[in-house]
């Protein structure tokens, strides 16, 4: 199965040179460090290229991916796990790591084996450029997620941290989340900030709640949160801010 892309030319460039020229320079030369997982923006590139790139030229990406991104299309399982085939893009193709699809399927009834939800989202495959450019050598796990509980989310990110802590390589978890939409910038950054205050603790169930209560259109809470869980059960202390782009208003 070839999941073929669905928002090059549209979300960034579907020529492989130009679109290798634009992610070559969101990607300006730094050091690195060894990050247990990481959240990016999946707008166009002409508003989170720079932002993402900021975060994955700063990180070793290691060869295995475990990504984690809302659904827009409202297809498919709540936790929809491709488990098979290869992801393309422009510049390459991207082959799913099946082992560890599996595992995490089997990990909890929550985790579904499913194709559907990922084959117009484009919350992952904007990430895909960026990190291939970093490491044309990455196998992945793509995991969309639907609205769900904070029980449903601990849950899930406890099964995830079960099946990092068991694996015998290096796992990354790459995160994709736009934040508040549709308001004024002054509204966005006040919103914004209260919602990445939460991340920057490690608090899942904070950031869900001020979420909701301040009705904050954070597109993809859930995945953040998910992955917060997890950290924290595999011994995560802390997180960094390292870009804040423009509002997309």
């Amino acid at each position: 199965l070839i999941r073929r892309p669905a928002v090059a030319g549209r979300f960034y460039p579907a020529e492989p040179e130009a679109l290798e020229a634009m992610v070559r320079g969101f990607c300006p030369d730094k050091e690195t460090k060894r990050v247990m997982a990481c959240i990016c923006p999946h707008a166009g590139y002409i508003y989170s290229g720079a932002v993402a790139g900021a975060v994955y030229a700063g990180i070793v990406v290691p060869d295995t991916l475990i990504l984690l991104g809302p659904t827009h299309t409202g297809l498919g399982a709540r936790a929809a796990v491709m488990t098979k085939g290869v992801w393309e893009i422009p510049t390459g193709q991207i082959s799913i790591n099946e082992s560890l699809a599996e595992a995490i399927v089997s990990s909890s009834p929550l985790f579904r084996a499913d194709t559907d939800a990922h084959v117009e989202e484009h919350s992952l495959e904007v990430q895909l450029p960026l990190l291939y450019y970093r490491n044309s050598g990455i196998k992945i796990v793509p995991i969309t997620l639907m609205g769900t509980s904070y029980e449903s989310a601990l849950e899930m990110g406890d099964a995830l941290a079960g099946v990092i802590s068991n694996y015998d390589k290096e796992v990354l978890v790459a995160v994709s989340s736009d934040m508040n939409h549709y308001e004024s910038e002054a509204t966005t950054r006040e919103k914004d900030s209260e919602a990445i205050d939460k991340v920057l603790a490690l608090d899942a169930e904070g950031l869900l709640e001020v979420t909701t209560r301040k009705n904050i259109t954070m597109c993809g809470v859930f995945p953040p949160a998910i992955a917060i869980i997890a950290m924290k059960r595999l011994g995560a202390t802390s997180a960094v801010l390292v870009e804040i782009g423009r509002a997309h208003v």
